[in-house]
């Protein structure tokens, strides 16, 4: 069931009202929708991410349309910063039962020859090594409660070779097994693990650099025949953070019009 508004443009999971996520990477189009997703259903958002302007956004919209949310500032590189967000979080809005490290995102193509190992290494903790920090931070809450739902975010570009660089490439796969090992490990602990790994999902970046036509050529070149919209990651976000997919743990979501199919 479907309407307008917060509380109504997407699915409802009656489960999560109540519960409090932490949703990095929250500013922009993918991490936006899955906050404004998670807080339609009643569920208390923590936004985290580098553009206050955008947070600050982000949270206003929630807020006035009746969800909760708060607007958190962190740099997911820094360990000292990220502990200090998660204290925030819970401190504003109580243990965090959902978590959604999604900040990164240098998938911009270099070519490996020409790649140096400061950019490999800038990339692999923007996009892999930022995910465990985040992670680690919350766990102990977790298991100490005995449950939660972590959903982390890949890319296809970790599922096959394309276009972009192999360090993000490797970064993405990186956080398939992360999210692998870390399921079988949590789930004793209540906990469940899941993975996203969409293609090519409109954001801020490809509005500003293609024109309609090209969005449009690119849309007809995936077998649905249309590009990604960032609610297809928050109604994805939805079914595996809610009880509905209570005995789901340890998968990667392919969300790419039928572009990856393993």
């Amino acid at each position: 069931m479907t309407s307008t508004g917060l509380t109504t443009e997407w699915p409802l999971y009656p489960d999560l009202a109540g519960k409090v996520a932490l949703v990095t990477g929250g500013s922009k189009a993918l991490g936006a929708a899955a906050c404004r997703a998670l807080a339609a259903n009643g569920v208390a958002v923590a936004v985290s991410g580098r553009d206050t302007e955008a947070l600050g956004r982000v949270t206003a919209g929630i807020t006035a349309a009746g969800g909760r949310a708060v607007a958190i500032p962190a740099d997911v590189t820094d360990q000292d910063a990220v502990t200090r967000l998660t204290a925030e979080a819970s401190r504003q809005l109580g243990p965090i039962d959902i978590l959604l490290p999604f900040a990164g995102g240098k998938g911009f193509p270099v070519p490996t020859a020409r790649m140096t190992a400061d950019q490999w290494q800038a990339t692999l903790d923007s996009d892999l090594t930022s995910v465990f920090r985040t992670v680690s931070a919350v766990l102990p809450g977790m298991i100490e409660r005995g449950g939660g739902s972590i959903i982390t975010m890949a890319s296809d570009a970790g599922r096959r070779p394309g276009r972009a660089s192999a360090a993000y490439a490797a970064a993405k796969a990186g956080v398939v097994m992360f999210s692998k090992h870390l399921a079988n490990e949590m789930a004793e602990h209540g906990i469940r693990v899941n993975c996203l790994a969409p293609s090519a999902v409109l954001n801020e970046r490809m509005q500003a650099a293609m024109t309609g036509q090209q969005l449009d050529e690119l849309g007809a070149s995936f077998p649905l025949g249309r590009i990604g919209q960032p609610a297809d990651i928050g109604n994805a976000v939805l079914y595996l953070a809610s009880d509905t997919a209570s005995w789901i743990t340890g998968v990667t979501l392919d969300i790419t019009g039928g572009r990856v199919i393993i």
